[in-house]
């Protein structure tokens, strides 16, 4: 459960931490250190790659970490488009994604005990 609770924290933090002024449009830490071309993306990949691991942790079959992965690697390929990118970490939010993918699959697990 700890682990779940980081993913859920870091997901957050990566994609919803903050609002546009004025909207109810939500971004987070991708979203501003992915506008330095490369190193940013390359940044949150990683961390986006440990969410995975902490996912593989919780004992997610292969098949959900194959989509995890494909959610990572898909925001870190578009996201290193300039502008277009940044635009798609926007509305993409692959850690948010794979945070709900996680929580789902261990609420599945508790409702089978």
């Amino acid at each position: 459960m700890d682990r779940l609770l980081t993913i859920q924290k870091w997901a957050r933090l990566l994609d919803a931490r903050f609002t546009i002024p004025g909207t109810s449009i939500r971004y987070g830490w991708d979203s501003i250190i992915g506008l330095v071309p490369w190193a940013g993306d390359l940044l949150t990949g990683l961390v986006g790659a440990w969410l995975v691991y902490l996912a593989y942790r919780v004992g997610l079959p292969r098949w959900l970490l194959l989509q995890m992965s494909a959610n990572i690697v898909l925001d870190f390929a578009a996201g290193s488009i300039p502008v277009v990118g940044d635009l798609f970490d926007l509305a993409f939010k692959a850690h948010i994604r794979n945070a709900i993918l996680v929580e789902n699959y261990v609420k599945a697990q508790q409702g089978q005990k």
